[in-house]
Protein backbone atom coordinates (compact mmCIF):
# COMPACT_ATOMS: atom_id res chain seq x y z
CA UNK A 1 0.00 0.00 0.00
CA UNK A 2 1.19 3.53 -0.74
CA UNK A 3 2.33 6.11 1.75
CA UNK A 4 1.27 9.73 2.00
CA UNK A 5 4.00 12.32 2.50
CA UNK A 6 3.64 15.98 3.42
CA UNK A 7 4.14 18.07 0.25
CA UNK A 8 7.52 19.85 0.39
CA UNK A 9 5.84 23.25 -0.10
CA UNK A 10 3.42 22.78 2.82
CA UNK A 11 3.97 24.08 6.32
CA UNK A 12 2.00 22.78 9.30
CA UNK A 13 1.16 24.94 12.28
CA UNK A 14 -0.19 23.29 15.41
CA UNK A 15 -3.50 24.69 16.67
CA UNK A 16 -5.89 23.77 19.49
CA UNK A 17 -8.21 22.08 17.00
CA UNK A 18 -5.41 20.18 15.18
CA UNK A 19 -3.31 22.08 12.63
CA UNK A 20 -3.31 24.51 9.74
CA UNK A 21 -1.64 23.38 6.54
CA UNK A 22 -0.45 26.20 4.29
CA UNK A 23 0.78 25.50 0.77
CA UNK A 24 3.36 28.15 -0.16
CA UNK A 25 3.01 27.40 -3.88
CA UNK A 26 -0.74 27.59 -4.42
CA UNK A 27 -1.37 29.65 -1.26
CA UNK A 28 -4.15 27.31 -0.13
CA UNK A 29 -4.93 27.04 3.58
CA UNK A 30 -6.35 23.74 4.84
CA UNK A 31 -7.66 22.93 8.31
CA UNK A 32 -6.80 19.54 9.82
CA UNK A 33 -9.29 18.96 12.62
CA UNK A 34 -8.07 15.66 14.07
CA UNK A 35 -4.84 15.14 15.99
CA UNK A 36 -4.47 11.63 14.57
CA UNK A 37 -4.79 12.99 11.03
CA UNK A 38 -2.15 15.61 11.82
CA UNK A 39 0.15 12.84 13.06
CA UNK A 40 -0.43 10.78 9.90
CA UNK A 41 0.22 13.78 7.64
CA UNK A 42 3.28 14.90 9.59
CA UNK A 43 4.96 11.47 9.88
CA UNK A 44 3.64 9.59 6.85
CA UNK A 45 7.02 9.68 5.15
CA UNK A 46 8.66 8.04 8.17
CA UNK A 47 6.75 4.78 7.62
CA UNK A 48 6.95 2.10 4.94
CA UNK A 49 3.25 2.47 4.12
CA UNK A 50 0.08 4.16 5.28
CA UNK A 51 -0.77 1.27 7.59
CA UNK A 52 2.41 1.96 9.58
CA UNK A 53 1.45 5.63 9.87
CA UNK A 54 -2.06 4.68 11.00
CA UNK A 55 -0.64 2.28 13.60
CA UNK A 56 1.74 4.92 14.96
CA UNK A 57 -1.04 7.54 15.15
CA UNK A 58 -3.47 5.17 16.85
CA UNK A 59 -6.09 5.19 14.10
CA UNK A 60 -8.53 2.29 14.73
CA UNK A 61 -9.07 -0.16 11.87
CA UNK A 62 -12.74 0.81 11.57
CA UNK A 63 -11.82 4.47 10.91
CA UNK A 64 -9.04 3.85 8.38
CA UNK A 65 -11.28 3.86 5.28
CA UNK A 66 -12.56 7.32 6.25
CA UNK A 67 -9.00 8.52 6.84
CA UNK A 68 -8.02 7.27 3.39
CA UNK A 69 -10.83 9.34 1.85
CA UNK A 70 -9.56 12.42 3.69
CA UNK A 71 -5.97 11.72 2.63
CA UNK A 72 -7.07 11.49 -1.00
CA UNK A 73 -8.77 14.88 -0.64
CA UNK A 74 -5.57 16.26 0.88
CA UNK A 75 -3.62 14.81 -2.05
CA UNK A 76 -5.98 16.55 -4.49
CA UNK A 77 -5.40 19.79 -2.56
CA UNK A 78 -1.61 19.20 -2.79
CA UNK A 79 -1.19 19.03 1.00
CA UNK A 80 0.28 15.53 0.69
CA UNK A 81 1.79 13.49 -2.10
CA UNK A 82 1.39 9.78 -2.61
CA UNK A 83 4.45 7.57 -3.11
Amino acid sequence: MARYVLHPQVGLREEKFGALAYHYGNRRLTFLNDDRLVAVVRTGGDHDDIEGAFDAAGVPAAQRPAFLVVLERLRAAEVVTCE
